[in-house]
């Protein structure tokens, strides 16, 4: 009986990843291994539980590939897709980047009280059923190209119209909508049709109507629920009878 050499470290975990001990434990390193390891310097802590290689700084991609190798399904959306995607006039300032994370099920709790350089704001809840399969891609980051999932902007557009709850958000995706010259209507009719919410398919097709892009004229509602009654979406805006949601005075005075 031929007995297979253990594994080490530096072959089993590449540099940069993360990894929890029940991922570390299926490739063969028990808890004694891990301890040792990390006495040896071999692993540091990047929080209780989360280890990797002493190597580079950390970045936000190592965290969203590592999560996804563990088994927490999760993708760069909304906002953060569209921004990092070039679909910005500016990227916000400020000491920590913002990462919008899209999860299927549950996050673990250290990332959504992750302290670093970046930070991520995680969403949950289906908004979409199903989601089709062509409104997410993967671009490749560092120099194994490991692949980052992120939403395309047809699907980041609705995910950032999902979380529309004041004025500020409405003149924050107005941006967005000026620069989305280049969406596919095959693809926003599928999804306009997965979505579960109703106010983000009314503001998608109101913003859509207000930019007047091309792809406007053959995007197909049709079959397309978009609910029934009123929507209040912002308080002292204007109605609009055509989607039955209220929106800023201002931007109700300039489309007329």
């Amino acid at each position: 009986m031929t007995i297979k050499p253990e594994l080490s470290l530096e072959q089993t975990l590449p540099e940069g990843q993360l990894a929890n001990r029940a991922w570390l434990r299926s490739r063969g390193f028990n808890r004694p291994r891990v301890d040792y390891a990390l006495r040896a310097g071999k692993l540091t802590a990047v929080t209780r539980g989360i280890y990797r290689r002493p190597g580079p700084a950390l970045k936000w991609e190592h965290v969203v590939y590592s999560l996804n190798q563990m088994g927490c399904s999760v993708r760069v959306g909304g906002r953060s897709a569209l921004e990092l995607q070039g679909m910005a006039h500016y990227l916000p300032l400020g000491d920590a980047q913002r990462i919008d994370l899209y999860v299927v099920g549950r996050a673990p709790a250290w990332v959504q009280t992750f302290q670093g350089p970046f930070c991520f704001a995680i969403h949950t809840g289906r908004l979409f059923d199903p989601l089709p399969e062509a409104a997410v891609h993967h671009r490749p980051f560092g120099a194994w190209d490991w692949p980052i999932p992120f939403s395309m902007p047809e699907l980041a557009l609705l995910e950032l119209l999902a979380g529309v709850r004041q004025e500020a958000d409405f003149f924050l995706a107005d941006k967005f909508f000026e620069g989305a010259v280049n969406l596919r209507p095959g693809l926003l009719h599928d999804l306009l049709k997965a979505c579960t919410q109703v106010k983000a398919k009314r503001l998608f097709l109101w913003f859509s109507d207000r930019h007047g892009h091309a792809w406007r004229r053959d995007l197909d509602a049709e079959g397309v629920d978009l609910g029934r009654g009123k929507r209040l979406l912002v308080r002292g805006g204007r109605y609009d009878a055509a989607y039955q949601i209220t929106v800023p005075r201002e931007m109700a005075v300039e489309q007329e």
